[in-house]
């Protein structure tokens, strides 16, 4: 019979450990011995995502009763003060450094977005991160609650996060986004808390294009109409120039407006885009993607540990969501390596009640094969 290490022990060896000892040491330097060094860390809060532990002390109790994996594991020991002290007080610009190394090796694996267009397709948005007021009064977002705020870039390449940090549920949603790097000639596809016609400007200027809805009250003239294919729903097909003050004091390029009635929502949408070539219906087919960056937010909040939090400061909290987020891309590695039909959600339940136990990881995660039944004994006799 052949010997397996943990199911646990198998998926940390995903991380590329060479290169988060490289990022380790560039962040760290030199630590005491008796610290509880990146490693350790990753492991305990890796514990919390991946087998529901909701506190330190779960972590700490969990990982005792397994201790004589330790050495399977690469871990120290793990105590919750040292846990708590490491996440509130080491910068979680490390896992920001190891979520970005992660996401580069799941690009070479992940399957490509259904349009037929190469180009790179992005989705911004961002989603709020509740916390008690009590606890958290630095990140008071109203009289009511406190929040964080989570920004991320949807890569539609296997549908992985290739940007993200964490913010005080305030900073608005273009300041993030403009401090994103993306690579020219790609698409980003975002809503009105992305208006910011200086901002659309400059991703013209860089090569990048954008879809999006503009505000209600935006001002514009029509340049010249094109004709809108009625039976792909298209009500309209335009080319603008918006015309207000502010478009007008940064001299703005003109764009195109596209009217698309949604016999599913039957709902009239109207998209504007600095793309000029694609079909009417193409634009309108992007914008709909959109809606799976809210998918992702809503997947990561019901399988990850991200809606209550070990620490009661920023970088604690940026640490926890950075940890899950680097969780989230090594499970979407496993899944486009392997080439498991399963969903993400399944492989993330099978994986919570066999964390520790001694088997195959893929073997775990392949469909069960119905056992042959001789037929003699289904007859009635």
């Amino acid at each position: 019979m052949s010997h397996h290490n943990t199911i646990f022990s198998q998926i940390l060896k995903l991380v590329p450990r060479h290169e988060f000892m490289s990022l380790a040491k560039k962040h760290d330097g030199a630590i005491r011995s008796d610290t509880m060094n990146r490693w350790t860390q990753f492991i305990a809060m890796s514990t919390a995502q991946l087998s529901g532990r909701s506190s330190l002390r779960d972590i700490e109790s969990t990982i005792i009763s397994q201790k004589h994996l330790n050495y399977h594991l690469g871990s120290g020991s793990i105590k919750r003060t040292t846990l708590a002290r490491a996440n509130q007080k080491r910068p979680a610009a490390f896992f920001e450094d190891l979520f970005a190394k992660l996401y580069q090796r799941c690009q070479s694996t992940a399957p490509r977005h259904k349009f037929k267009f190469k180009r790179k397709l992005f989705s911004l948005d961002s989603s709020l991160l509740d916390v008690s007021l009590k606890v958290f009064p630095q990140a008071n977002y109203n009289r009511m609650k406190a929040a964080f705020k989570l920004h991320v870039g949807l890569d539609h390449d296997g549908l992985i996060p290739a940007f993200a940090t964490v913010t005080r549920g305030k900073i608005g949603d273009q300041t993030q986004a403009k401090m994103m790097r993306f690579p020219k000639g790609s698409i980003l596809v975002f809503d009105r808390g992305y208006s910011d016609y200086r901002w659309h400007n400059e991703l013209t200027d860089k090569g990048i294009f954008w879809v999006t809805r503009l505000r209600s009250h935006a001002k514009y003239c029509i340049l010249e109409r094109r004709e809108a294919n009625k039976a792909e729903d298209i009500t309209s097909d335009q080319i603008v120039k918006l015309t207000s003050h502010r478009a007008s004091k940064y001299n703005l390029r003109p764009i195109r407006r596209v009217g698309f009635y949604d016999r599913e929502t039957k709902k009239h949408y109207v998209f504007f885009t600095n793309h000029m070539d694609w079909s009417a219906k193409t634009i309108a087919d992007i914008y709909k993607q959109r809606w799976q960056v809210e998918l992702f937010f809503k997947w990561i909040k019901q399988n990850l540990k991200i809606k209550s939090f070990l620490g009661n400061n920023d970088n604690a909290v940026m640490t926890q969501v950075m940890i899950a987020l680097c969780v989230y891309l090594i499970l979407a590695y496993l899944k486009f390596q392997s080439r498991i039909q399963i969903s993400l959600q399944q492989i993330t339940r099978l994986i919570h009640v066999n964390l520790f136990i001694k088997r195959d990881l893929i073997d775990l995660l392949k469909p069960l094969k119905e056992p042959d039944r001789p037929t003699e004994q289904w007859r009635l006799l």
